[in-house]
């Protein structure tokens, strides 16, 4: 895949994906998914102020297509799974982190998963309350 025909495929996905998790639904508690974060505070940051660390900045993850925040090297299987249109919709986000190895095998993520169904609906509207620039976004709230 030439460099022009992946970042076409990027924006087409981008699109897509944004226009998916605009439609999903968010059933979890911010609150709560603030508490199930601290997990995952080691290797990934949220807010106006958050850099990049083991993981990406998880800002505006929601809609973004995989393996394209630009501050992050990526797994080529990460890269992949965005280019083949895997955007970051919470049902996407969802069946991640129950295995994130199972469901993109290849990442570099190292964590074994959130067992728990409302953990990880938790977790997800709590990174939904952050945009793309780490202002709150009015979601869980």
């Amino acid at each position: 895949m030439t460099a022009k025909t992946f970042a076409l495929a990027g924006f087409f996905a981008l699109t897509a994906g944004a226009a998916l998790a605009q439609d999903a639904e968010i059933t979890g508690d911010a609150e709560a998914g603030d508490r199930v974060f601290r997990r995952c505070m080691a290797c990934h940051a949220v807010g106006p102020d958050a850099k990049t660390k083991v993981g990406p900045v998880l800002n505006g993850v929601i809609g973004r297509t995989a393996g394209t925040h630009a501050d992050f090297e990526y797994s080529d299987a990460m890269i992949e799974a965005g280019a083949n249109g895997m955007a970051w919709t919470p049902e996407e986000l969802d069946a991640y982190l129950l295995a994130p190895k199972d469901h993109v095998p290849g990442t570099k993520m190292a964590f074994p998963g959130l067992r728990k169904d409302e953990d990880r609906a938790n977790v997800i509207a709590y990174l939904a309350t952050f945009s793309e620039d780490g202002s709150s976004t009015g979601e869980g709230s």
